[in-house]
């Protein structure tokens, strides 16, 4: 070591010291230490001498430990003071025996709780998460999706200036145990921002007193009856006007919706604050209302978080988690912030994501018919319920219902299509109801319409991956050819349908699955080789095994066989 550094080294070393024997004060209220806790892990690192480690760690160990205790009452910040040690625990904590698992834990529940609306805490946490991300990932698996509400009220508070690095990090929030309770938050992330605010407005600046603390000594017997709900079953009482607050457009804070979602830790409650009028009321209010720039950012936010979320889920998440996070997202469809950019942002990741799960595993369309029939029967509540279904059943008849092998499954979704049709049919040509805007009358009409072609292409395409459907098929398309009330462009495609049933071979090709390999019957094309046959307005089964350039002028003979005959 330099002499240069070397009396650096005692200097900080000594700042050190002398702070861990004064027990009485609070370490973040020196500004120099934070700095000597930096410079020794820089020098530490830059050295790579243990000996030099053992000699800080005992005082960094005490100085953390006082730090948490002097959390509660400080008036400092004590976030980036204790990050700076944090992260000497995970630099050097093998080479002390130090478990960095209570610390971290401690931070988050201590420090973070309290100081994640500082934006310089907030901003400094996500970048000590996302630079040590491996290492917190692998050696402290259960940290981060234990704490991703408190991580989600962090981005909700400090916005856009941590998207991109927070970004990065979500992926490690998900766990077994966080995966399905991680997704509500996220679509419900700005609903959080607005409960953050109310309690800003309510009980002052969020820096320096964690939520749990204020809505104890707000509403402390709202507490307790959290409990006895929880261990009882009894219901909550109704509080009224007891919020301890006047303004009655926003969510109170004595509700336990509210303090559902200002929960910091997932203990793995299920999702429950939607029943809640209050938070019903303070949704709607919030509609009526100029947007906080903080809410604004949320509604941008979330449509990209769903993305890191979606593509984490499909890369990393296991089946059973999947299949079970599917009936979530199909109820969540229609229920959420009613922003229309945001609700149609969000809508169309939860559907591209529905099938795309649908595609990789067409198997879960069978283990979850029961969720699948009852959207199907919800198509009249609203647009969104209409606009589900209809990507279902392009889901049942693109899959099969599952496939080949799940043949009781296909005929209950095949019973469910032909009663969605049947409901629909007769008001296909009729106006829509009185008492609805006449652009809002149009677009309904114009779904229902898109949602019969599905559902009428859903019956062909599934009675021709399960042959013994055909004859239930026919009666249900020719019921839609024969009607005088069904849309021109439904009634069309019945027909077209029904025509292509009288081709066997052809509607296989057409209608049937495109990556069965064993598709090498007459009549019938191979769409991987679609390059290389020719095609023409000749039946497909004339043209079978004529490989060439495609073209269309040609005659009959160069297709059919010559015969010679002797004179």
């Amino acid at each position: 070591m330099a002499a240069e550094e070397e009396v650096n080294w005692g200097f900080y070393l000594r700042c050190l010291s002398t702070n861990a024997r004064e027990s009485g004060i609070d370490p973040a209220s020196d500004p120099s230490l934070l700095n000597s806790i930096r410079k020794l892990c820089d020098i530490c690192r830059e050295g790579s001498s243990e000996d030099l480690v053992a000699r800080v760690y005992p005082y960094v160990n005490k100085l953390f430990h006082r730090c948490i205790n002097f959390v509660p009452q400080s008036r400092a910040s004590n976030g980036l003071f204790l990050l700076a040690i944090l992260q000497f625990f995970l630099d050097f904590g093998e080479a002390v025996l130090h478990d960095s698992d209570p610390s971290l834990t401690a931070f988050f529940r201590t420090c973070l709780s309290q100081e994640f609306s500082d934006p310089l805490v907030g901003e400094a946490t996500v970048d000590f998460i996302k630079k040590n991300k491996t290492k917190i990932t692998n050696s402290f698996p259960s940290l981060l999706p234990q704490f991703f509400p408190l991580l989600l009220k962090l981005i909700a508070w400090n916005g856009e200036k941590v998207e991109k690095s927070f970004l990065e990090i979500l992926p490690s929030m998900m766990s077994n145990g966080s995966f399905l309770p991680l997704f509500p938050s996220l679509i419900d992330l700005p609903i959080l921002v607005m409960a953050l605010e109310k309690v800003e407005r309510s009980s002052g600046t969020l820096i320096g007193s964690s939520i749990a603390s204020i809505q104890k000594s707000t509403a402390p017997e709202m507490l307790l009856a959290l409990m006895d709900e929880a261990y009882t079953g009894s219901t909550i009482d109704d509080r009224g006007g007891d919020s301890g607050s006047d303004d009655n457009n926003t969510i109170d804070i004595a509700d336990p919706s509210f303090l559902d979602i200002l929960k910091d830790e997932n203990d793995g409650l299920p999702e429950r604050h939607r029943t809640s009028s209050a938070l019903t009321e303070a949704i709607q209010a919030a509609t009526n209302t100029s947007q906080s720039n903080r809410l604004k950012q949320a509604l941008k936010m979330t449509p990209r978080l769903l993305d890191v979320y979606f593509s984490a889920a499909l890369q990393d998440v296991n089946d059973s988690l999947i299949c079970s996070v599917i009936p979530l997202i199909m109820s969540r469809n229609s229920i959420m912030f009613p922003d229309k950019n945001f609700s149609f942002e969000v809508r169309r990741r939860l559907l591209e994501f529905i099938s795309a799960v649908f595609q990789r595993s067409p198997s879960f369309i069978a283990l979850l018919k029961k969720p699948i029939i009852d959207r199907l029967g919800e198509t009249r509540e609203n647009m969104a319920k209409t606009e589900l279904a209809l990507n279902l059943c392009w889901v049942i008849g693109e899959h099969g219902a599952g496939g080949i092998s799940h043949k009781n499954a296909a005929r209950e979704l095949f019973e469910s299509l032909e009663l969605l049709l049947y409901e629909n049919l007769a008001t296909s040509r009729l106006g829509m109801e009185s008492h609805i805007d006449s652009n809002d009358a149009v677009s309904r009409k114009s779904l229902q319409v898109r949602l019969l072609c599905f559902v009428v292409t859903a019956i062909a395409k599934l009675a021709t991956f399960h042959r013994e459907l055909l004859p239930r098929a026919r009666v249900s398309l020719s019921k839609v050819a024969r009607s005088r009330k069904s849309d021109r462009r439904v009634w069309s495609r019945a027909c077209d349908y029904l025509g292509l049933m009288n081709e066997p071979a052809l509607c296989q090709t057409i209608l049937g699955p495109t990556d069965d390999p064993n598709m090498t019957s007459a009549g019938m094309v191979n769409w991987h080789n679609r390059g290389s046959k020719m095609i023409a307005h000749i039946p497909f089964y004339i043209l079978n095994e004529q490989e060439g350039p495609p073209f269309h002028d040609f005659s009959f003979s160069d297709i059919l066989p010559t015969h010679k005959t002797s004179l």
